[in-house]
């Protein structure tokens, strides 16, 4: 931080930083976020640096689809407990596409195309409405921001799809165990 002042009695702080341009790729929508959209964002290239070592990644896991299908409303229910998705129910998936982030660190395979059970007994309130948060949907620039080195981003006419480089489940796991070991 090279600067921070208030801006007159409008309650506003300006803040002047020096950071690197490459930290700054997918920074604007969380700032908008941060300051409900209130903020104002401007950089202006100073100068070339000394490389600055790497910057944090996203902390968070993410949740990946395990198997082919179109994801359920049911299924999509009981992962949004473990993070914020990015799918809706209806929409097709393959093994390896990222539906979600995870709420913890790691990534977690799940199987959002499972239905729910039917049975021929009948309870009063056993078949409830789901009630499901809108998803969160990606644009090139938060995918650019978002993957990791382990993950691609797939663009169509249509979707803009977060994957993982190995689809498998079982073979990522084993490219995991050769990285580590």
């Amino acid at each position: 931080m090279t600067d921070l002042r208030p801006m007159g009695d409008s309650g506003t702080t300006r803040l002047s930083l020096r950071v690197p341009a490459r930290g700054l790729v997918g920074y604007r929508s969380e700032f908008l976020t941060d300051t409900r959209g209130e903020g104002f964002l401007h950089h202006q290239f100073h100068s070339w640096g000394p490389w600055a070592g790497v910057l944090k990644g996203r902390g968070r896991g993410v949740l990946v689809a395990d198997r082919v299908g179109k994801s359920v409303g049911f299924a999509l229910q009981n992962l949004q407990e473990r993070g914020t998705l990015f799918v809706s129910p209806g929409e097709e998936v393959y093994g390896g596409m990222i539906v979600g982030e995870n709420a913890r660190p790691g990534d977690l395979d799940v199987n959002v195309a499972k239905e729910k059970k039917l049975t021929n007994m009948r309870a009063a309130g056993s078949d409830e409405s789901i009630k499901l948060e809108p998803p969160r949907r990606i644009t090139l620039e938060v995918a650019l921001e978002f993957i990791e080195d382990d993950e691609l981003i797939e663009i169509t006419p249509d979707a803009v799809r977060l994957r993982k480089t190995v689809l498998d489940q079982n073979m990522r796991k084993k490219a995991a165990k050769r990285a580590k070991g």
